[in-house]
């Protein structure tokens, strides 16, 4: 409701908010239409544009026929399907244990723990250091080199620890009592308390393990271990042509192909983030009232 205080919206002041959200949106959608357009245009109607297609004129698939014969987008989609699914799952449980074991005032040593943990939070390590360190551990040209490096986000973790933090100690401490131990507290607890701040932190890293490129660019030297967004940047900056045994006369313009690669690597988080969205404002809505 509207504070009693606020004066009501004034049809000019409502017709301009509507025209703002209109233009925030058009500017959006946009760029996301021509892409989604182009790469499903014909090469006439490419030719035509000059370049990016706006208004339809006609359908084609042989830019994903294209790119998809060649095998390279397959294995980077499978590649950073897996890179997600397991990196997401590994940081979500470090740090969740990290910051529960953070949390409690009792545990052993967990405030010089605490500054251990800051110390690359305020001064960011060096990239020489982090590639010997990959390297030596024998890494490089594996998943894990996409994975380990960026399980555990000083600020997740920091954000965790003060959602856990705010959970009444009381009812931790009457746990305690009844004979339960840390990981049954944390599993029966602590994790139903905190789903809100859990999918937050989930999101974040699914979003980011998706997106990887630079620790790809750094660490993967195999082209069959590149990501998807390796094989964007290597289409759309180095191009780099997919793999294909046709014509050089018969593949579709470069324009659809580039295109074509942008909105498989958009399509999926597009596709999955309506799902989690809603789980997601359901866990906000419940944590709110819980906490």
């Amino acid at each position: 409701m509207r504070p009693v205080w606020e004066e009501p919206p004034t049809v000019p002041g409502r017709a301009l908010k509507a025209v703002i959200l209109t233009l925030l949106v058009a500017s959006v959608l946009f760029p996301l239409w021509t892409v989604l357009v182009t790469s499903l245009s014909p090469p006439s109607a490419i030719a035509s544009a000059g370049g990016f297609v706006v208004i339809p004129r006609g359908f084609d698939l042989s830019a994903y026929r294209t790119i998809f014969a060649g095998g390279a987008v397959t294995r980077a989609l499978w590649i950073s399907t897996l890179v997600t699914v397991i990196g997401t799952a590994v940081a979500l449980t470090v740090t969740v244990l990290s910051a529960y074991g953070l949390s409690r005032p009792g545990s052993t040593g967990h405030r010089w723990l605490l500054a251990y943990f800051l110390i690359p939070f305020l001064i960011y390590p060096p990239l020489v250091p982090k590639y010997l360190v990959v390297t030596g551990l024998g890494l490089k040209d594996s998943i894990w080199a996409l994975i380990l490096p960026s399980a555990v986000s000083v600020f997740n973790l920091v954000v965790v620890r003060g959602f856990f933090q705010g959970i009444p100690p009381e009812l931790l401490d009457s746990a305690r009592i009844d004979g339960a131990g840390d990981f049954r507290i944390l599993a029966r607890i602590v994790l139903p308390l905190s789903s809100a701040v859990v999918a937050v932190i989930g999101l974040f890293y699914a979003v980011a393990y998706w997106n990887v490129w630079f620790d790809a660019l750094l660490f993967i030297d195999r082209n069959d271990m590149y990501p998807i967004q390796r094989v964007l940047q290597s289409y759309l900056l180095a191009g780099q042509a997919p793999h294909t045994s046709g014509a050089a006369a018969s593949l579709p313009p470069t324009e659809a192909i580039k295109m074509a690669v942008v909105v498989l690597t958009v399509a999926p988080i597009v596709a999955v983030y309506p799902f989690i969205q809603r789980h997601f404002i359901k866990g906000v809505l419940i944590g709110a009232v819980k906490g």
